[in-house]
């Protein structure tokens, strides 16, 4: 690659990554607005963000959020690390089919999976509220995290559990002292993975809550419909750095390398 071909490539990236985070930082900016309307920048102030504090609706939003975001990526790290072993050590009919829907909820419109899930919970009778969130947010992050954990167990050395094994281990020892700490990088990336789309996701939310049941991100849409207040852009800048941090360990742990054998 010539050095004009170069500069023209890092110049594009460069304007790909304004035009793409040029919005974002216009909010990060404008929620230390002094002005109560987000027209011209009038001063410098953290009034807004020591306002959050006093939101009933958002800290109830918050909470939500927290408790379907914990449950939820808690039952998805289980049962998609086991769903990842089963995939990577066995071999059973309809391995490959299983494997190649294994995709479906990541790459399905989050509309149709709410509206799917939303008809699943009608026929079942089952009350919308937080459990029906916590249901459908265990029903899409499974998939994410089988597909992180399926990575890492592509990179493991299988000559660590088969030592394991030849030296008495059982297989239910050689799987908790072994295997479970060569992946547990892997397994700790899916569960930040999960929890940063739970606690993030507004269009299956919104299909599967009740009254009463509003997470944070439906609290902040409701708040946008009616006036787009300073303390909009405080909490959407607070969502935004407790999301880039929790990815930025995900991708972190994602890329250690797999314990190597003595």
């Amino acid at each position: 690659m010539t050095g004009r071909t170069s500069k023209w490539v890092l110049a594009t990236a460069g304007a790909v990554y304004l035009f793409l985070h040029l919005p974002v930082l216009v909010l990060v900016i404008f929620s230390f607005n002094a002005s109560k309307y987000s027209v011209a920048w009038t001063g410098f102030t953290l009034d807004w963000y020591r306002r959050l504090a006093e939101r009933t609706d958002l800290l109830r939003g918050l909470e939500a959020s927290l408790i379907v975001g914990i449950v939820s990526t808690l039952v998805a790290t289980v049962f998609g690390t086991l769903l990842a072993l089963a995939l990577a050590r066995r071999r059973f009919p309809g391995r490959r089919m299983l494997e190649g829907t294994l995709y479906l909820p990541i790459v399905t419109p989050e509309i149709v999976v709410g509206i799917s899930l939303l008809v699943l919970f009608v026929l079942l009778e089952a009350p919308l509220g937080l459990t029906t969130i916590t249901i459908a947010h265990i029903a899409f992050n499974i998939a994410f995290v089988a597909v992180v954990v399926r990575g890492r167990l592509e990179g493991m050395d299988r000559s660590l559990e088969e030592a394991a094994l030849i030296l008495g281990a059982d297989e239910l020892t050689a799987f908790r002292t072994v295997t479970v700490p060569a992946l547990w990088p892997g397994i700790l990336a899916g569960a930040l993975l999960a929890f940063t789309m739970s606690f993030d996701d507004y269009v299956i939310t919104s299909l599967v809550a009740g009254a009463g049941s509003s997470t944070l991100p439906l609290v902040v849409y409701g708040m946008v419909r009616r006036n787009v207040e300073p303390t909009v852009n405080a909490i959407s800048t607070l969502i935004l750095v407790g999301t880039s941090v929790l990815i930025g360990l995900a991708q972190r742990l994602t890329r250690e390398r797999p314990l190597a054998p003595p």
